[in-house]
């Protein structure tokens, strides 16, 4: 892979947490060790946090491999992966090479290269009662109910080779990553930059393109590493970029995430792609009140409503493949 600036600055870690700490989560019968970051940076920063599931059998390969195979039965638009050894920190989804058969990439995983991501893996029910005690702690460490804000609730396993690169992305979902086997590092870049996130990226991201997010190797030096390892996790806000380097060991990782049904913000981008291929050059969101809400309002009453129509025939079909 290629070597960027990404060595430059110093990783963010986190002192480890006591025995009794990680053995109970902080608190009686709790995954999640508290932290007065939770409420502080909800959803604006990130920020590591630890917790009691690392090296859960819950998440061997042997036991993910049975989970990825009833998905690919039961719900095959669920799960994604894709192999590669010198995947670019700026490769797109859509680039990625021939992959094996599914049963390899598990069997050599050590090899292949392979990213595997299995999506709504809370339908089987003993990752259910993981992920939902997750979501219910992490609702009282925000202060927050979840079930009011969410639209879509997701337990997202993420199986990753040794030395595999996670290309540079943005999220449309809240999330707390929680690292259960294996090291690696995560680059944290923040969307307020607007050098390293134009405003024309997160238009054609949330309108027409979930590949929008564009890596600048020269903008490196700008984002925040981060060194996860078992027992620790990080938040990581809608639409800050990032991007995965995997150490030499097999990582496994659980994405508690959630889309959030506010979908204003969405739709003030979407509003903004089509005014700008009109010509025009529209303001940002959160500028004018009065010119959000007509653009809200007008991707309302339009676009919402024609794509969750074509999303629903494309589930219907088991033509739609989940990659984030």
């Amino acid at each position: 892979m290629p070597q960027e600036s990404h060595n430059l600055m110093s990783t963010a870690t986190i002192t480890p947490a006591s025995a009794a700490e990680v053995k109970t989560g902080g608190h009686t019968g709790g995954h999640i060790v508290p932290t007065d970051q939770f409420p502080q940076k909800f959803n604006q920063h990130p920020f590591l946090f630890h917790h009691n599931l690392a090296n859960h059998p819950l998440f061997t390969v042997d036991r993910l491999k049975e989970l990825a195979l009833e998905t690919r039965t039961k719900r095959p638009q669920e799960l994604y992966y894709d192999a590669g050894h010198n995947v670019g920190i700026g490769t797109k989804w859509n680039e990625m090479g021939a992959r094996p058969e599914l049963e390899e990439a598990f069997e050599r995983i050590e090899d292949t290269g392979s990213w595997i991501t299995i999506h709504q893996a809370q339908l089987d029910p003993e990752y259910g009662e993981v992920f939902n005690g997750c979501m219910r702690e992490f609702e009282t460490l925000t202060g927050l109910d979840f079930r009011k804000m969410m639209r879509v609730e997701d337990a997202l396993i993420f199986i990753t080779s040794p030395n595999r690169t996670t290309t540079y992305h943005i999220d449309r979902e809240c999330n707390f990553l929680l690292q259960i086997r294996g090291e690696k590092t995560i680059y944290m870049f923040d969307q307020r930059d607007k050098e390293v996130v134009p405003e024309t990226e997160l238009e054609a991201f949330w309108a027409v393109d979930k590949n929008a997010g564009t890596y600048k190797p020269e903008l490196q030096d700008r984002a925040t590493p981060y060194r996860l390892i078992p027992g620790n996790g990080i938040h990581i806000p809608i639409n800050d970029p990032h991007w995965l380097q995997n150490d030499n060991n097999v990582s496994v990782s659980l994405s508690v995430n959630f889309t959030l049904k506010d979908s204003e913000r969405a739709n003030i981008y979407r509003a903004n792609y089509f005014l700008r291929k009109a010509g025009l050059n529209p303001a940002p969101p959160f500028r004018s009140a009065v010119a959000d809400g007509l653009k809200n309002a007008m991707m309302n009453a339009s676009y919402v409503p024609a794509r969750s129509a074509i999303r629903t025939l494309r589930r219907l079909r088991g033509q739609e493949t989940r990659t984030s």
